[in-house]
């Protein structure tokens, strides 16, 4: 596949970075882990994997902003163009040994995304898209699955756990969805759910309480190939919500009705 230039520069951060967490991980158990909210962990990998993208796409791209998960969000001369970034998504797991993690960018370009990376470093597999130049996966590549029915496809979730999320309305969403489909899967990272469902590996994805350097790389992974992706209304306010379904159009509809009835708790 040919890549843009600014997409080679944010493949370059993004590896970069992943380098980095990979030798990290190697040392999990030795890394000083600091308390930045309830289950909610910043290592000093997480803050290096940052420092490292912010330094590969500022030198590259100098006006841009920024939209960081540590850092938050840096201006910069170039209102049109912003950065989102999530240096390491799914800590939990990768303070945990699980090697189920991901460096995620993403360019927005006057309020569209219109590049996105993800990167999991553990297994060296690496996502790509580009508005309307289609979706990869190490260079081969992605269309979303074909199952149009909810009975025969897995989905992907992400679970509320510890000071996030409202548990009682997710428990109820799970036994609906629970009763309709195949399997509920959960990685314990957004952004390579959401590049699963670009791959075919997952039918379909829901999840609430979701920042944009979490899902925007993955929302343009997914239509680039070929899926449907909403918030849970079924509009296009997912960053407002911080609420994304997605799917190819059938799973997708489904999977919307599903979420939305109503169920009595037992």
């Amino acid at each position: 596949m040919a890549r843009s230039a600014i997409l080679n520069v944010m493949v370059q951060a993004a590896m970069k970075a992943g380098r980095s967490l990979a030798r990290d991980f190697g040392e999990v158990q030795n890394l000083q882990v600091s308390l930045k909210g309830p289950g909610d962990y910043v290592s000093q990998a997480d803050r290096r994997a940052e420092e490292i993208v912010y330094a590969e796409l500022k030198r590259a791209r100098p006006d841009y902003s920024f939209l960081m998960e540590e850092r938050g969000e840096i201006e910069g001369s170039d209102s049109q163009h912003r950065w989102l970034v999530d240096p390491l998504d799914g800590t939990t797991n990768f303070l945990h040994g699980i090697p189920m993690f991901a460096v995620s960018i993403a360019l927005e370009r006057q309020g569209q995304i219109v590049a996105g990376v993800i990167y999991n470093p553990a297994m060296d597999e690496l996502y790509t898209a580009e508005r309307g130049g289609g979706a990869f996966l190490n260079d081969r590549r992605l269309r979303v699955a074909a199952r149009a029915k909810l009975q025969d496809a897995v989905i992907g979730t992400g679970v509320p756990h510890l000071g996030r999320g409202h548990h009682g309305n997710y428990l109820l969403e799970l036994r609906n969805v629970m009763g309709e489909t195949a399997g509920i899967r959960r990685l314990g990272s957004a952004a390579l759910d959401l590049a699963y469902v670009a791959a075919g590996r997952f039918d379909g994805f829901w999840e609430d309480a979701l920042s944009p350097w979490d899902i925007a790389a993955g929302m343009l992974l997914i239509r680039e190939a070929g899926g449907f992706l909403s918030d849970k209304n079924g509009g296009q306010d997912i960053f407002g919500t911080k609420s994304i379904v997605a799917g190819n159009e059938a799973i997708h509809s489904a999977l919307l009705k599903v979420l939305k009835k109503p169920v009595k708790p037992a």
